[in-house]
């Protein structure tokens, strides 16, 4: 092999199907394969030198193929958490084939001894740690581990992704990213761990650049800048946000925007404007819990002393779309939790509110904490310690819990069966649709050829597929048509994600009575204990 030439194939690993997050039915019913394409894998691709060749495998779009091995000089493995179950199985396969493999991304940054398959390892950011790669590499070296600094890298020198090895047409939407790092300090969350609490933003001509780039290729439709709080450097987005409704402005609105920010988001009227102005239509906001004293132990402080319900229409108020993460399981939780979570989610008409049982990260104040305390559960369901198929909403309570664990699982359950009974669901679409405002300058949704089509599928699908969705689901379609039309296709969008969240409430709901009677007729396994560790 001529190292200097490498026919590198990038393999994204199989998502399973056991998460609220993995919606592939709706997916097929709105023509495409995935929900989102797999924009860590195409900014690397684009750091490699341009003399290498180049193939990208999706394994949630097409599955990885002999053909692709025989073809390939290297395989670089990207994983996150839910992925590591495929992920591994695909480091073994490579070996198997003779394809050296190099792994990288957030679950073998956290976990890089469930990887020890692998020839090499290029943990964190991989701007700080792939040159160092790519040089041993060319040098002849089999294996090696290379380590990003933290919290380092300068994103502004990331260049731009390789949008031109996707099949555009699999996705739902694509990504951008705008920003790394969050300011807040929320115990069970790995975001700061990895990027950092500084947020650090790219340069606005590098975004649009990026878009640009979309845009040349033909794409036109959703994108979603992927950071994990958006506002995080609030006075650099609203910097930017000018220069993208301009972009916007001078081509016709090619994009419609989504987004993750805090909940504090609701408090500037300003950034709000300026965000439905660029043509976003939808916010994921992380509520977590009802309750201020779980917030103030959980350390999310963002979202104490506010009226949640309020802020999500001040939200609604300029056009935006919210949808919304709750956790149950918080030590300081209360019995009333359950009760107190729906009410929430209904007050607020947050229609896709997804629920999940808390799950202790590796490597964060949550998981190091519990480590401390003794209640911290070895992951040991498969051979290498690999979670199994699935995420936090069925293999959650990865831990000693303080209530009884029966109890907790009890109230998840009445929780998920709330948010998801048909009428309860469409209601809260059909109420979010009329208090959807938009402004006059392009912030409302055009509905053109290609959303009718996906209208007529996902009409079939409400009217034959699922019949306990019919009646709700057409009322509100009429409701809406009625009393904001402006509002249809956003409400339209969240109704096609009732295809995946109906069916699965339903399952994760069964799955957790089963665990609840394998708990109290005594034939629960015992979980393994990490040992305690001493506090420092």
């Amino acid at each position: 092999m001529d190292r200097r030439r490498t026919k590198a194939l990038l393999i994204h690993p199989y998502f399973h199907g056991a998460s609220f997050w993995n919606y592939r039915d709706a997916c097929e019913t709105l023509g495409a394969k995935y929900p989102s394409a797999p924009l860590g894998l195409i900014t690397v691709a684009a750091m490699l030198p341009d003399d290498w060749e180049v193939r990208l495998v999706d394994c949630n779009v097409r599955p990885l193929e002999d053909a692709d091995l025989e073809w390939a000089d290297l395989a670089m493995v990207g994983s996150m958490l839910p992925q590591s179950f495929d992920a591994v199985k695909v480091v073994d396969r490579c070996k198997a084939a003779g394809v050296p493999t190099v792994v990288g991304g957030p679950d073998p940054t956290a976990r890089p001894e469930i990887y020890r398959n692998a020839d090499f390892a290029v943990l964190g950011e991989a701007e700080g740690a792939i040159d160092a790669f790519l040089a041993d590499w060319a040098a002849g070296a089999t294996s090696g581990l290379y380590r990003a600094p933290k919290f380092k890298i300068d994103v502004t020198k990331t260049p731009a992704p390789r949008y031109d090895l996707l099949d555009l047409e699999a996705y739902l939407y694509v990504g951008v990213q705008f920003s790394r790092g969050c300011p807040f300090m929320c115990e069970f969350c790995d975001i700061i761990e990895l990027y950092g609490r500084v947020p650090r933003a790219k340069g606005f001509d590098q975004v649009l650049g990026e878009l640009d780039r979309l845009y040349s290729l033909g794409y036109r439709g959703h994108v979603d800048f992927v950071d994990d709080n958006l506002i995080g450097n609030k006075k650099a987005v609203k910097q930017f946000l000018p220069r993208l409704i301009e972009w916007q402005r001078e081509r016709g609105y090619p994009f419609e925007f989504s987004t993750e920010a805090s909940l504090n988001l609701a408090d500037d009227e300003d950034l709000l404007g300026m965000l439905a102005d660029a043509r976003f239509f939808l916010v994921f906001i992380g509520i977590e819990s009802p309750d201020d004293d779980v917030l103030t132990a959980t350390r999310k402080k963002q979202n104490i002393k506010r009226d949640i319900a309020q802020n999500v229409q001040r939200i609604y108020a300029h056009g935006i779309a919210v949808t919304a993460g709750f956790i149950v399981g918080f030590d300081s939780e209360k019995r009333s939790v359950a009760a107190a979570t729906a009410e929430l989610i209904e007050a607020a008409a947050i229609p896709i509110a997804m629920t999940g049982l808390l799950y202790a990260l590796p490597d964060t104040q949550l998981s190091r904490r519990l480590a401390i305390e003794g209640r911290l559960h070895q992951v040991l369901d498969t051979p290498d310690g690999q979670l199994p198929p699935g995420d936090q909403c069925t293999a959650g309570l990865n831990f000693e819990t303080l209530r009884p664990r029966e109890e907790v699982l009890a109230d998840y359950a009445a929780v998920v069966r709330a948010a998801f009974e048909p009428g309860a669901y469409f209601g809260r679409a059909r109420r979010a649709g009329a208090m959807l405002r938009f402004r006059p300058t392009g912030g409302a949704p055009r509905i053109a050829l290609k959303d009718l089509r996906r209208f007529l599928r996902l009409a079939a699908a409400m009217t034959f597929r699922l019949p306990e969705a019919r009646t709700p689901f057409w009322g509100m379609v009429f409701a809406t048509l009625l009393r904001n039309p402006a509002a249809l296709k956003i409400v339209i969008t969240m109704s096609a994600l009732y295809i995946h969240f109906g069916p699965f409430s339903r399952f994760v709901a069964g799955e957790i009575d089963a665990q609840i009677a394998r708990i109290e007729a005594g034939t629960q396994p015992a979980p393994v204990m990490v040992p305690a560790i001493a506090a420092e």
